[in-house]
């Protein structure tokens, strides 16, 4: 890839949280970071809200534990992230779990997830930060990537080494787009070349898959659209006739697709949710348990703890104590 100033990074710590250093290159403003209070995660936001775009080119960078200055503490997003490696190795945490930095591949980080770059060295590769008004499409399209950063199961893609360079060269019109100054054309122009880069992910995701459904597969479409609205609405409405009503479908035919594309039901995968929500913040928070309860939507704490109990086989703070005190798998 070629090198461009706007978004340049030879900083081991710029993209990932880091103090810029003089002479890197990048004219993009920091991005902000946000602590409401000392028991929240820290959010880290783009500079612009709205369709909102970073692109930061990374060349030899290290971070967390390869670097000088060491992990950041675990963070949210309020964008999407996308972390192309072309060469270099490492580590993210991803809501705790581990997703390995290898070469030729794209690292997908979706808003609100909570991650650390742990470890890495030698990266050379880019990082597109971006907002989810840049997501094109109707959701109701069969070529709408959008579901890719918003599935909490997709978290890294292997890039077949002949497309490389066109994925680079695309990443690097959007640095370009990044570096003009803004007119008419600026958003759908990023909007359409984001699209482009999501849509070839997409296609790189189908492609090594063991199952596969068409990209018209209606459970396929339903599936996405549903991730969307849970997405959404977790944390207000717990019942799947609300989803199938968001949705303009029945209720029956709502649990088919979800079980035929998960092997689960509606109301399994809103709780699965909730779930996720809850065991974020007993992890990398000093919520309580009760403020936990209500952030994953349950009025009460005790059936809350029952509930995380029957999902998790602990308490809410058997499970903090428990994840809190492991070592990370080497």
């Amino acid at each position: 890839m070629a090198a461009v100033n706007q978004g340049l990074v030879s900083n081991p710590r710029a993209p990932f949280g880091g103090t810029k250093q003089p002479g890197s290159g990048t004219r993009s403003q920091p991005r902000c970071r946000v602590t409401s209070a000392a028991t929240e995660i820290t959010v880290d936001r783009l500079p612009q809200a709205g369709a909102s775009l970073e692109v930061l080119l990374l060349r030899a960078a290290s971070f967390g534990s390869g670097s000088n200055g060491g992990a950041r503490e675990p963070h949210r997003h309020d964008y999407h992230e996308l972390v192309w490696t072309r060469a270099g190795s490492g580590r993210h945490l991803i809501d705790g779990e581990p997703s390995s930095v290898e070469p030729n591949t794209m690292t997908l980080i979706g808003r609100g997830q909570v991650h650390v770059f742990e470890r890495a060295s030698g990266l050379h590769g880019a990082v597109v930060r971006f907002g989810e008004e840049l997501l094109h499409g109707d959701p109701a399209t069969a070529s709408n990537p959008a579901w890719l950063v918003s599935s909490r199961a997709v978290r890294r893609v292997s890039v077949p080494s002949g497309e490389a360079g066109r994925l680079e060269a695309a990443i690097e019109l959007l640095a370009a787009e990044t570096r003009r100054p803004p007119d008419s054309r600026s958003v759908d122009l990023q909007r359409h070349l984001l699209s482009a880069v999501l849509l070839w992910v997409e296609r790189w995701y189908e492609a090594t898959r063991i199952e596969q459904h068409d990209a018209d597969d209606p459970d396929l479409r339903l599936y996405r659209r549903f991730g969307d609205v849970l997405e959404r609405d977790y944390a207000r409405y717990h019942d799947a006739p609300h989803y199938a009503d968001q949705l303009g479908v029945p209720q029956a035919a709502l649990s088919r697709a979800l079980v035929t594309m998960t092997g689960r039901t509606t109301k399994e995968l809103i709780t699965d949710r909730r779930m996720l929500e809850a065991a974020r913040l007993l992890r990398f928070s000093e919520l309580g348990v009760g403020e936990v309860a209500y952030r994953a939507g349950y009025g009460d704490q005790l059936y809350f703890s029952r509930a995380f109990k029957r999902q998790f086989g602990e308490s809410p703070s058997a499970y903090r104590e428990r994840m809190r005190g492991r070592v990370p798998e080497s």
